[in-house]
């Protein structure tokens, strides 16, 4: 798929794809989480937090390549879309909606034919995108996320979508 600045290409996450991962994650998680969290979360969630996860995610992650350079990222488990970044250069982007269409597609191959995410509730970016590729917010709820001390809850939104077959 074609951009304003070249052709978006995915491909699985590769070791040397996690610096360019971390970076995208932790910029564009403070960008749609600070002010939305509790503070042990955001308290969790430090540079090197990034790093380790990166690292340690690369066998569910997919990355979106736009001119050589990893755009944006998706990590998929289960029926759940864990994690959508772009990079801020491409946001506004078909990045976006290309790593969705994938973490669809994941979510189908699976064996699922309904996927779901968690937006924390102020993330007005993030849920007008859902909303506009065809998610439906089911509502309020608790999301576990991970700390280092053990799980941390978040107040987010339930995101879903029925897929079809494709």
């Amino acid at each position: 798929m074609a951009t304003g600045d070249g052709v978006v290409t995915l491909r699985p996450a590769r070791p040397d794809d996690a610096p360019a991962v971390a970076g995208i994650w932790r910029s564009g998680w403070r960008d749609g989480h600070l002010g939305h969290v509790p503070g042990e979360l955001l308290a969790a969630r430090t540079d090197a937090s990034f790093d380790v996860r990166a690292g340690e995610r690369t066998g569910d992650t997919v990355v979106a390549v736009v001119d050589g350079a990893v755009a944006g990222f998706v990590m998929v488990v289960g029926d759940e879309v864990e994690q959508v970044y772009v990079a801020q250069a491409h946001r506004g982007t078909a990045v976006a909606a290309t790593l969705l269409a994938e973490a669809e597609r994941l979510v189908r191959a699976n064996g699922h034919s309904r996927a779901w995410l968690a937006v924390v509730a102020g993330n007005s970016r993030a849920r007008r995108f859902y909303e506009r590729n065809g998610w439906t917010d089911e509502g309020p709820f608790e999301h576990r996320a991970e700390g280092p001390d053990g799980p941390i809850h978040v107040p987010a939104h339930r995101y879903v979508k029925r897929l079809v077959s494709g």
